[in-house]
């Protein structure tokens, strides 16, 4: 697993940090620091490191990133961790349009092309 908080190609990631799965990068966002943690075979894995890094688990989103695909396709915004009844997220899907723009601005400001 890596984190990434400053920008980093998108060739870089693709060559450094695929080793679960073919054509998708598992990842989870902290909203709050704006860091990507990704690389690992689920996304539990990585919510466990971040938590035991001192982030929030409010702040924390699950999603795939499918960096093979035209930028606007990059990002899905499911994980199982992302089902939080308590903050008004029932699904594995991220429903608040907000924290969905605000992963994507993070994605596009770290992964560059």
């Amino acid at each position: 697993m890596n984190f990434i908080s400053t920008p980093i190609s998108k060739k870089e990631i693709l060559e450094k940090h695929r080793h679960f799965f073919k054509k998708m990068i598992k990842a989870v966002i902290d909203v709050e620091k704006q860091i990507i943690a990704l690389d690992a075979e689920l996304h539990a894995d990585i919510e466990e490191l971040l938590l035991k890094e001192g982030c929030k688990q409010e702040n924390l989103w699950g999603i795939n990133l499918y960096l093979e695909e035209a930028r606007d396709e990059w990002i899905e915004y499911t994980a199982l961790i992302n089902i939080r009844p308590a903050l008004n997220n029932r699904g594995m899907e991220v429903e608040n349009p907000q924290i969905r723009e605000k992963i994507r601005q993070i994605v596009n400001k770290l992964i560059i092309e």
